[in-house]
């Protein structure tokens, strides 16, 4: 194995924005570009850099509103994931990526999705865990959001309530584990102190509630998947409090050689399984993804 090469740490701007982005790898290696979710930033990916770094290039940006981006008011700027996926297409244009393997996690699905329809020919493969395109994969913990989307004045003091407490921040990560000693408590309390900060509360709750956006193209995306049938691998952590184990499974319907594998970790799997998580992308990144 070669020497894991050492991670930088960026800001680049796209449009009026400054995105911060991790990145580790040769510039001529194949390319990872990794998405996250709420609440966390690119550090999520952290476990992965060292681990894959000695092969492929990794890059790993924070999106708007997000980690160490710019955060606008939302009075000057639109959070929907139609407007991140356009920010990121700036940003993938901005490094010169052509090709690229997508990993995706949580809102890093919808944002990396909307991406693939837009720029389908430099999407090599795509790496999903925890990130939803199938409605089997929001459980019973989502008619409280749906509710929210329904009748947004009504329900958004309890969203909020329920967002941004330190419970359901914990909940995030140690989910249905029955291993919580595992989960080393700093991830969820960095997670509140970055929620905490000002304006985060307003940007947060105006991207949530354009995530019904995401549901709705669910259709289009298995569309795209059928029709494009990507090189495929799902991880996912069993233990998920948000997303329920059958949105795993629910890929192989539309590229039927995708490969399923559930994990002993929560929604955040990076968290207990970065050993599994960074072996099964390389075994996945060697066998199927083409190089250039």
């Amino acid at each position: 194995m070669k020497t894991a090469v050492p991670t930088t740490y960026t800001t680049t701007q796209v449009d009026d924005l400054h995105l911060f982005y991790r990145e580790a790898g040769a510039s001529d290696a194949p390319v990872i570009l990794m998405l996250h979710g709420f609440p966390s930033s690119s550090r999520m990916y952290e476990p992965l850099l060292p681990r894959l770094s000695d092969r492929y290039r990794l890059v790993a940006p924070d999106l708007p509103g997000f980690g160490h981006s710019s955060a606008p008011d939302p009075a000057l700027f639109q959070y929907t994931f139609d407007h991140l996926a356009e920010v990121i297409a700036g940003f993938v244009r901005r490094l010169d990526l052509q090709r690229y393997v997508l990993f995706v996690q949580d809102y890093g699905g919808p944002v990396g999705m909307r991406l693939a329809q837009a720029m389908p020919e430099r999407v090599a493969g795509l790496i999903v865990q925890n990130a939803v395109c199938h409605e089997e994969g929001l459980g019973p913990l989502w008619e409280t959001r749906r509710a929210f989307w329904r009748d947004r004045a009504a329900h958004e003091a309890a969203l909020r309530a329920n967002f941004f407490s330190l419970d359901a921040t914990r909940l995030r990560h140690v989910g249905k584990s029955p291993h919580p000693e595992r989960y080393d408590p700093d991830l969820w309390t960095d997670e509140l102190a970055f929620l905490a900060r000002p304006g985060q509360h307003e940007i947060q709750t105006e991207l949530f509630y354009d995530y019904q956006s995401n549901v709705a193209a669910y259709p289009a995306w298995q569309a795209w998947l059928r029709a494009h049938r990507p090189p495929l691998l799902v991880v996912w952590g069993r233990y998920d409090p948000s997303f329920e184990v059958a949105a795993a499974h629910a890929y192989a319907r539309d590229v039927p050689d995708a490969e399923v594998h559930l994990l002993d970790a929560g929604h955040f799997a990076l968290d207990e399984a970065a050993d599994e998580i960074a072996q099964l992308a390389a075994s996945f990144m060697e066998r199927r993804i083409a190089r250039a």
